[in-house]
Order: C-alpha cells, then structure tokens, then sequence
C-alpha cells in the first residue's frame, strides 16, 4: 500500500515536472533553434547571429519587397512615386518585424546563394514552420522575383502565394500607382 502510494506521488510530481517544462519553454535547458534575428533591415533583409555567434545579412530568396528610404534625401523626397514605395516599404518591414517576435526572435534558414553584396540568399522559415516568404507575399508587402526563381525550391507555394494576393488585390496589388521594386531601384539608378 505504501508502495502504490509513493508511485502515485512520484508520478504526480513527474507530471507537474513535464507541465513546468512545458510552460517555460525547453529551450531554455536544450538550446533554442535557429538563428537570432538581430536586425530587420528591410522587407526582405535580416541580420542573423548563428550559433557560434557570427552575424550576417539574410537577403530573402524568391521575392523583393518594396524599398524603404535609406538617405536622409530619400526620407525627404516630395516625389509621388518614392512616398509610394516608402509607405509600402515601411509596412513590409513592420508586418516582417512583427513575424520575427512572434517567431521568438529565431529563425531557420535554407540558404540557397549568396549575392553579389555578401549577403546569404535564403528562404527563411520561423520555427513553428512559417515560411515567412509566403507570407508577405500572400499578403501584398512583396512580389516573387522572377529573374532567380530557379534558386528558389520553393517556387510553386511563393507563386501560388503571390497569384492569391493578386486575385484579392490584396497590398501593392491594390495599388494601381506601385512600381515593381525591381523597375524602381532601376530608374532611380539612372536618375541619380
């Protein structure tokens, strides 16, 4: 009787023990997964720190999101067109910041190139499996470059994501003012 009782209180403690662990989140005591997310540059820029401690920026494979201001020049432009790209920037940014805490700061990459910056070229996934990607693109904040698609494995969910926001005329696919951010970097390449 004793015997059965001491089991009983053990395995109520194990439980309270498994519950405990649970809530305060294991990778506390197993290391967490992922990289940190030091910086959201951008809509489709990160700067990451890996598990050895190395930061680097993280261009997002796939897509390209609209620019935001990096000048002071920029950020007083009067010009329609740069008001236009900014706002749609600042909220790609936002909606990716936004992402990055509910992903705990933490994410994982499949890096699939680098570019000519230096920077890793990644499809980048938090680690409940969001791929973040997909989601601003479903969402209007980017659209699928199409010239490095072929680095992209997952090319057919980013197209399939990107032709839903169209359909809806959800973000820059309501906007019938919005240049590709690709076409604006090029004019304004040319005009400087």
């Amino acid at each position: 009787m004793k015997m059965r009782k001491l089991n009983k209180q053990v395995f109520i403690w194990l439980c309270a023990a498994i519950i405990i662990f649970g809530l305060m989140g294991c990778d506390r005591f197993f290391g967490a997964k992922g990289d940190v997310v030091e910086r959201v540059s951008d809509g489709d820029t990160l700067t990451v720190k890996d598990a050895q401690g190395n930061k680097f920026s993280v261009r997002f494979a796939c897509m390209d999101a609209p620019e935001i201001p990096h000048t002071n020049k920029e950020k007083q432009s009067k010009r329609a067109s740069d008001r236009n790209q900014f706002t749609w920037g600042a909220k790609a940014q936002e909606r990716l910041q936004e992402l990055v805490r509910q992903g705990g700061d933490r994410v994982t990459l499949n890096i699939t190139d680098s570019d000519r910056y230096g920077r890793k070229v990644a499809e980048v996934r938090l680690n409940n499996g969001t791929f973040v990607q997909q989601v601003l693109l479903r969402e209007g904040l980017a659209k699928v470059y199409r010239p490095y698609l072929n680095k992209c494995p997952s090319k057919e969910l980013v197209q399939q994501a990107e032709a839903e926001a169209q359909q809806q005329k959800r973000g820059v696919w309501g906007d019938a003012n919005f240049t590709n951010p690709w076409e604006y970097r090029s004019f304004n390449k040319r005009n400087l």
